[in-house]
């Protein structure tokens, strides 16, 4: 009676370079050769911000270009070697005898032995001088016979298949072959009797073989070549394929005999071993590859009438691709177990993260002691990358994504290690560098006011500036409080002095609910700009300009419902003044006159009257934005609805509803497809904007038509001041040069409203009311080259504007 069940192992080859030199294996496998301590694998995904960075910056994102490269390496760098170690099943057996199992590899863990595998032969090798055989030249030596003083030069290596062809006698392999790999040595290499005897002991054990030989040959000029021949494992057909998960389970050891057992005892302890293995089986976990992939592997099985070892390397090369393609850079064929049955089981450690560890570091790389509280970066972390997921590079990456937008961390690294108590367990490490919580800065500018004859004088010049500070990631809980001050004539100040100070609280609900992402934010101001509703139309003089003071305070909530949709609800308190050029009070609008004077009969400038409006409104937003970036071009679409709504608290009781629907769709019209090095996708964007209102508006609040983020080709303002107003506008952009060319049409109507609005500034100031424009654009990098014609006159201009008109 004879037990039938066998398996094969894959463990990494001895450490050196590979026959096989220009295969991807080899790279990664030298390069870990390098690293033997399992303490950290050479792959990481991090974010740097430089210290010069200031406080508006955004991180840039730093994937550097060999992170995957190293990171494959680390993992692959069992399938760089061949068949080894100790049997997955019930059986073992010797290689040189015609044994068709594997032997070696006994209770060593399967990280231990990525990491220390190849470290004797690394170790013993050498290079340099060298001694000549001293035999006679052209005879066939075995390695019994060389000298064990001796270091000898290999001049060729050749492999033979002893797989008898139609013709009979071996067949030479090619470096092509698979069986290459096996080895690590190479023409040109000096090494001992030891060594080389070490070599054929490996090749014997690995159950790749039914017989391998290695046989020297003296060469004329001292060096000695070397022939392997060998007959490759063969085991007999199977129908079925099963692949498991066997990343946290103990690791299968050889079948261990002891030299005084009987062969009955022998025979019980093999029936053992195979129950041993199918409750193995049995309780392991499902591995994560799908069906299709499976079925592909059942297609190779069937197109061969046995089970060779070249075919499970074909077998364990297609499941690994599977991994590593979707982002599983940690899973490993380990096993093939279930051989010379009907069906083979694939044992794989598909890389189960165990736990994440946090760690703060200094300038200088030393660990410290953090600000940031834990809880605050482990919300950050995708699902998948928590215990009892399989680690993915994809979430990884991610990760670095989500803790980079706390705007906490000059550096941010997110490295897998193995785990050093559970075989096979997955450490997730995250290491952070923290920003100085408290900064502050100072930035000057100088403006030239031309004077009495319109040239500068020495007290025409005035200087500018803003102060700003920060105090960020209060108690750890990423809290901040942010403040600035502004001012364009530091001298007199008082003229335009303008500050904001805001306080944010993010986790309104607390840090550990996860379910629920709320930010509170308040925030006082004091703001001026100048406003585009009392401006002339293109067939009057220019008129007077009107700016619009607002002080006030502002309390809100944001609820986000995923990283870029979200709601904001709140107050907003304010005090509403109109001024003129010399910073007076200004209660109605002005045009110019024919005779050279001005026209004060316009328009109210606010809902009082007076030049000075206060008043309460509640405020809402809501934000649907599902785009994404495509090879650094935006695809997808964007919704945002915003209310503000009257309290009737205020000058004159002031009660409104005013609406504003924004709808922008991104069709990537080639369907190009996102990936490292693609070409950016053709677009066609689609834009529709309305604004409405109900009820007491204030002129300085009517919606108002033209300018670079309404209707292209037309100044700020320049066709009118509506209660209502509707905007289409259509873009195909087509990619030319890692950049975009693109033309457009637009089109903007104030519906026919601009006499509902108190004065009818768009009739005073003499503009249409609507307007449509085309042209041609370019991008330069942040800046819009364009060409546009106004459709109202028919005149082309050139632009040139910074940013994104959608």
């Amino acid at each position: 009676m004879a037990l039938t069940s066998q398996s094969l192992f894959f463990a990494p080859s001895p450490a050196g370079p590979s026959r096989r030199a220009r295969g991807r294996a080899v790279t990664m496998c030298a390069a870990a050769s390098h690293n033997p301590q399992p303490r950290n694998i050479p792959f990481a995904v991090s974010s740097s911000t430089p210290k010069s960075e200031s406080k508006d910056s955004k991180n840039t994102l730093a994937l550097g270009s060999a992170i995957a490269a190293a990171a494959s390496g680390a993992f692959l760098i069992a399938s760089s070697g061949g068949f080894g170690g100790g049997p997955g099943g019930p059986l073992g057996g010797g290689g040189g005898g015609g044994g068709a199992g594997g032997g070696g590899g006994g209770g060593r863990g399967f990280w231990s032995r990525i990491f220390s595998a190849g470290a004797a032969n690394a170790d013993e090798k050498s290079s340099g001088d060298w001694d000549p055989h001293g035999l006679p030249a052209n005879i066939t030596v075995p390695l019994s016979k060389l000298s064990g003083l001796k270091r000898y030069k290999l001049s060729e290596l050749k492999f033979f298949d002893r797989a008898a062809p139609a013709g009979g006698g071996a067949t030479e392999a090619g470096p092509e072959d698979s069986f290459f790999e096996m080895v690590t040595l190479q023409p040109g290499g000096v090494y001992t009797k030891s060594q080389l005897l070490k070599e054929l002991e490996t090749l014997v054990s690995c159950g790749m073989f039914e017989r391998v030989d290695l046989e020297g040959k003296a060469k004329p000029d001292g060096t000695l070549g070397l022939t392997v021949s060998f007959t490759e494992s063969v085991w007999s057909a199977a129908k079925q394929f099963k692949c498991i998960n066997v990343g946290l389970m103990a690791q299968s050891g050889q079948a261990d005999f002891d030299q005084d057992m009987t062969e009955r005892e022998k025979m019980d302890y093999l029936r053992k071993q195979e129950r041993d293995y199918q409750q193995r089986v049995r309780g392991a976990m499902p591995c994560i590859l799908p069906e299709t992939v499976r079925g592909e592997v059942l297609a190779m099985m069937k197109k061969q009438e046995k089970v060779s070892a070249r075919m499970l390397q074909k077998i364990r090369d297609h499941v690994q691709k599977w991994y590593h393609n979707e982002g599983f850079v940690c899973a490993q064929v380990v096993n093939f177990g279930n051989l010379n049955t009907s069906e083979v089981v694939c044992e794989v450690v598909e890389g189960d993260i165990t736990k994440v560890e946090y760690q703060f570091q200094d300038k200088l790389g030393n660990f410290v002691e953090g600000n940031t509280q834990i809880p605050i970066i482990d919300r950050e972390l995708p699902q998948q990358l928590r215990p009892g997921h399989i680690f993915n590079i994809g979430a990884g990456k991610q990760a670095l994504k989500n803790i980079n937008s706390l705007a906490l961390f000059s550096n941010i690294e997110v490295n897998p290690r193995p785990d050093e108590t559970k075989e096979g367990g997955i450490v997730v490490e995250i290491k952070l560098k923290e920003l100085e919580p408290k900064s502050a800065e100072v930035s000057t500018e100088w403006s030239i006011v031309p004077g009495r004859q319109g040239r500068p004088t020495l007290a025409s010049i005035q200087p500018g500036g803003t102060v700003s500070f920060e105090h960020r990631n209060i108690y750890g809980l990423n809290r901040s409080i942010v403040g600035s001050v502004t001012s364009s004539n530091l001298l007199n100040p008082q003229d335009d002095l303008s500050f904001k100070l805001e306080y944010v609280h993010p986790y309104l609900d607390g840090v550990d609910d996860r379910n629920k992402n709320r930010t509170f934010k308040t925030s006082c101001f004091n703001t001026r700009k100048l406003s585009p509703v009392f401006v002339a139309g293109p067939n009057m003089e220019e008129a007077p300009p009107v700016w619009v003071d607002r002080v006030g305070f502002k309390a809100n909530i944001t609820e986000s419902f995923t990283r870029q949709s979200k709601f904001t609800y709140g107050l907003v308190v304010e005090e509403v003044t109109t001024r003129d050029e010399t910073n007076s009070i200004c209660t109605h609008g002005s045009r110019a006159m024919p005779s050279g004077g001005l026209s004060m009969d316009g328009p109210p400038t606010t809902l009082s009257g007076t030049g000075v409006d206060r008043m309460a409104f509640l405020q809402a937003n809501i934000t649907r934005d599902n785009t994404e970036f495509v090879n650094g071009a935006v695809i997808g679409d964007r919704c945002i609805f915003q209310l503000d709504q009257g309290l009737g608290i205020g000058s004159k009781n002031p009660l409104f509803n005013r609406h504003q629907l924004t709808l922008t769709k991104f069709i990537n019209l080639n369907k190009q497809e996102k990936g490292v090095g693609k070409s950016l996708p053709a677009v066609l964007v689609l834009h529709g904007h309305y604004a409405g209102c109900v009820g007491d508006l204030p002129s300085y609040d009517a919606f108002t038509l033209g300018g670079p983020y309404s209707v292209r080709g037309y100044g700020m303002g320049e066709l009118g001041a509506s209660r209502n107003v509707l905007e289409v506008a259509s873009e195909v952009r087509i990619p030319l040069k890692n950049t975009y060319v693109y033309g457009f049409a637009e089109h903007g109507t104030d519906l026919g409203s601009s006499k509902d609005v108190k004065g009818n500034p768009t009739e005073f100031f003499r503009r249409v009311g609507r307007g449509s424009s085309y042209g041609l654009g370019v991008k330069l990098g942040l800046v819009r080259g364009e060409y546009i014609v106004d459709h109202n006159t028919g005149v082309g201009t050139v632009f040139f504007r910074f940013g994104e008109r959608f």
